[in-house]
């Protein structure tokens, strides 16, 4: 236990020669993963993260250090370290912490940490057979379940001292279906800021289930068609494309550097009017939710896009300095070893007005892109690649046949732009999202959209 009076201590070294603000940033982290393929559980992995991470600024500069040494002696030298860094001119400080606690929206009914591995075990296991038993062409099944605790202190020179224990649960189940020599892989992988509990809006048979479905489809599926068409993309994880083509594009990371698509234009029509995107870090339970960000500034709802015009970027408060523009909790790291920076927490386009069956029935000939999978996007251009994991062509305003090994091809100006029908059916898909200050948990998510013209990779 790190006392008060030794963090105001370790604060007041970090400011010794001058900086204007410092943190310090407690973690202790316990994980659980259990991993079973083969039908038997091929391993159990029981981890504990814990150390501290010291930073300091002067204006715009930044200077920080981590330690796993939690006496008065490391904490002080891993301070020192960060003070000889950033400035040269001493001073002495009195620093004060006030103690905050924040409001906690999301419920834990069942606590990982508590239930039994054998409780664990059979959960994974039913979500394993599931899917082997699916079909005869269901070659392989791998399956894992992953349960994180996650505990971190903040307190900074500014005299907050606040608390944030955040615990969450995924189950990701893959299967592979072969036949004739051809293989082709199916997932599902659903996760919350929750405990066991989680399996009672998700019964790991349904997981399992789901997955062998994909696979199977993708085995049947003939070669996408390639070239320039309308594409229905469907809710969930299709909300990705918005995530990484655009939403890194709105974090103050690279906004405050100029080397963003989206620098410079705020209040400017950046999307089509049916566009309304939200990042909601107050979410109950939700996968990305947090109470404080990893400063400690209390978690909010932000309207980034509101009917087609960027109102609002996702901003820390090193990045908040050199835009001139206040930190509005959007600051997140992986661990006490990264520097935090701007991260998104649940991303999403909101529900608009357009019926599913209408958004079908308007493309005469397209793609409907029922679930996506990974890509790659360059931030500054908003260019992005994308494969579709499971994909269907529209013919004549209607799903007909599976195809596979489809992509999706652009940029975020010119997708937003496009995005000219929004369903009604908000749904999110779980991820975990790398970048500058690591990996981090984050929610995606979108009704059905339609995009009026993309290029659409085939063959």
């Amino acid at each position: 236990m790190i006392t008060k009076a030794l963090l105001e201590e370790v604060l007041a070294k970090a400011m010794s020669t001058g900086a204007d603000f410092a943190e310090i940033f407690v973690e202790n982290t316990r994980s659980n993963s259990i991993y079973m393929i083969d039908g038997r559980v091929d391993s159990i992995t029981d981890n504990t993260i814990a150390g501290v991470g010291i930073r300091a600024l002067l204006g715009v500069r930044c200077v920080s250090a981590s330690t796993i040494d939690l006496s008065r002696e490391g904490l002080l030298r891993c301070a020192e370290q960060v003070a000889d860094v950033i400035g040269e001119h001493p001073t002495a400080l009195d620093i004060h912490l006030n103690e905050r606690i924040f409001p906690d929206v999301h419920a834990i009914k069942i606590v990982p940490d508590t239930a039994k591995k054998a409780t664990k075990i059979d959960l994974l296991k039913a979500g394993y057979f599931a899917a082997k038993n699916y079909h005869e062409d269901i070659a392989q099944v791998s399956a894992n379940l992953l349960d994180v605790d996650h505990n971190i202190l903040i307190a900074n020179s500014d005299g907050l001292y606040t608390e944030d224990r955040q615990i969450r649960t995924r189950m990701g189940v893959s299967a592979i279906a072969s036949r004739g020599g051809e293989n082709q892989s199916g997932g599902m992988s659903p996760g919350r800021r929750m405990g066991l509990e989680l399996f009672d809006l998700f019964p790991p048979e349904q997981i399992g289930l789901e997955a062998a479905r994909h696979a199977l489809v993708n085995l049947s599926a003939g070669y996408c068609p390639a070239g320039k068409m309308p594409v229905a993309i469907e809710n969930g994880f299709g909300g990705v494309i918005f995530h990484e083509a655009c939403g890194h594009s709105l974090e103050a990371t690279s906004v405050a550097k100029n080397t963003s698509q989206m620098a410079g234009k705020l209040g400017q029509k950046i999307a089509n009017e049916k566009v309304t995107a939200i990042d909601d870090g107050t979410i109950p339970n939700a996968w990305g939710s947090i109470n404080i960000d990893d400063e400690g500034t209390p978690s909010q709802r932000k309207v980034l896009i509101d009917k087609g015009v960027l109102k609002s970027y996702m901003i820390d408060k090193l990045n908040g300095r050199r835009m001139g523009m206040q930190e509005n909790g959007s600051s997140r790291r992986q661990s006490f070893h990264h520097s935090p920076t701007s991260r998104m927490t649940n991303t999403f386009i909101a529900p608009g007005t357009d019926k599913n069956e209408d958004i079908i029935s308007s493309i005469e000939y397209g793609l409907y892109a029922k679930k996506m999978g990974g890509g790659s996007v360059n931030p500054i251009s908003g260019a992005f690649n994308f494969a579709v994991s499971e994909a269907y062509i529209i013919r004549n305003g209607k799903i007909c046949e599976p195809v596979r090994a489809a992509s999706l091809i652009g940029t975020g100006s010119e997708i937003l732009q496009n995005i000219d029908m929004v369903g009604t059916d908000l749904e999110t898909g779980q991820g975990m999202c790398g970048s500058a200050s690591g990996s981090i948990p984050t929610d995606v998510g979108q009704p059905l959209i339609r995009v009026s013209e993309i290029t659409v990779g085939g063959r």
